[in-house]
């Protein structure tokens, strides 16, 4: 049954669906999905388009907007918008330390996970649309990994599409990991850079708090083991509009007198573990490796295994001398499943899920050159998370698709640059610029 209520200019209702948990088996066990529907109150009784927004991750639910926030409130200016939660996350069947064990042993796990990439998301917003849109096409927002999931719709099923907008996530259609992260560690390198440059004064507060980890053996209030390697993954801030600022104001309080020395703060520490806790979101550990899974070959811990490649990012080697201490990026690490407590019981599902050597094709490089959807993709310049130069090359791989690249928005540009990132991706579509 599905329950509406309301919020300051929007009518909002929730709304349940069954889907397959395998869509090559839809006799068998099934998931339940939930989306939340949006729409402008003056508007609610109106017959309207819909847009389907896939988040970015993998592993989060949709944003919970108050009212018109954001890209929202130009979206409804015309569409009906439906907030999906992607499987696994949010209020959809969600997958996490507690409920994995349901299944059974870790071998179990990971092949039930394996059924939570973007070829099953698409499937399943094909279940949804026929509901709901009485089997109309519709339009769909990708941010970031719902780019992705954009890709593989316009693969596998364009016919459900009215149009594709996609912002900051267009991915390589045949890169392996490998080359995912051999192209993010310069990217990551230049944002610390820049970091740095705009805050001199953390180089040596970096450096700092790292030689204290390496002496100390701190445990954040959650049971997070903070390790040199955990704090330098905390450079993953450094690829959102507000990212450098607020790290910069993590590090300038880090340290407390105590009657022992100096001591990391609880403030800091508090800080920390919200950022770097997996507890809200762990299937973006488990899986964030496995969404650039295609063919026989194993991702096999691709950010630790090419983060060997370049030295620069040893922690050590950095104090041993008088260099800055680099942050990392979007990398998931198989430490990680040591360090967090909300993953730790996960660690050999990870392991298995990396050594996994049978994953499905995502994309159809034939079906994208004869495409006729109208898409359009905002790709932003020397973005931190998605490589712009594979995302231009996958522009140009799928027929009519037309790019606005900007460097005024990171990657989070649909959220800071709200309606105009949405103004600018409709016009292209539309052929109005």
């Amino acid at each position: 049954m599905s329950v509406s209520y309301r919020q300051p200019g929007v009518v909002l209702t929730d709304r349940r669906f069954t889907v397959p948990l395998d869509h090559a088996d839809p006799a068998g066990e099934t998931i339940e999905l939930y989306a939340r529907e949006v729409v402008a109150g003056d508007k609610a009784h109106q017959e309207l388009p819909w847009l389907v927004y896939l988040q970015g991750g993998p592993g989060f639910g949709a944003n919970r907007f108050v009212g018109k926030q954001a890209w929202l409130g130009r979206a409804l200016k015309e569409f009906r918008v439906l907030l999906l939660d992607q499987r696994g996350t949010g209020h959809s069947t969600p997958a996490n330390r507690q409920t994995l064990p349901l299944r059974g042993g870790p071998a179990r796990q990971a092949d039930y996970l394996a059924h939570f990439r973007a070829d099953a998301i698409v499937e399943d917003c094909e279940l949804i649309r026929r509901q709901v849109t009485g089997g109309a096409p519709w339009t769909v927002l990708g941010q970031s990994f719902g780019g992705f999931c954009t890709v593989t719709y316009l693969s596998t099923a364009p016919e459900g599409l009215a149009a594709a907008l996609v912002t900051g996530g267009l991915p390589s259609l045949d890169a392996h990991a490998d080359d995912v992260y051999r192209a993010a560690y310069p990217r990551i390198e230049r944002k610390v850079t820049a970091h740095y440059a705009r805050y001199p004064q953390d180089v040596e507060r970096a450096r700092r708090i790292a030689d204290h980890l390496l002496s100390h053996d701190v445990v954040l209030p959650n049971g997070y083991r903070l390790t040199v390697e955990a704090f330098q993954s905390l450079g993953i801030l450094l690829g959102g509009s507000e990212g450098s600022h607020r790290l910069h104001y993590l590090l300038e309080d880090a340290f407390v007198r105590t009657p022992h020395g100096p001591a990391l703060s609880d403030a800091f520490q508090e800080q920390v573990q919200g950022l770097l806790s997996y507890a809200a979101h762990p299937l973006y550990a488990l899986v964030h490796e496995a969404i650039y899974g295609q063919g026989a070959r194993p991702t096999a811990w691709a950010a630790e295994r090419v983060r060997a490649e370049f030295p620069r990012f040893d922690a050590a080697k950095a104090l041993a001398g008088d260099g800055p201490l680099l942050f990392t990026g979007e990398c998931v690490y198989p430490w990680m499943f040591e360090t967090d407590p909300a993953l730790r019981p996960l660690r050999e599902t990870a392991e298995l899920l990396a050594a996994r050597t049978d994953w499905p094709r995502l994309y159809d490089p034939a079906r994208l050159a004869v495409n006729e959807v109208p898409v359009a993709a905002a790709v932003y310049h020397d973005d931190m998370y998605v490589d712009t130069a594979h995302s231009l090359e996958t522009a140009r791989a799928i027929r009519g698709l037309r790019t606005w690249v900007t460097d005024e928005f990171e990657h989070d540009g649909v959220r800071a640059g709200g309606p105009r990132v949405l103004d600018r991706l409709l016009a292209l579509v539309r052929d109005e610029v």
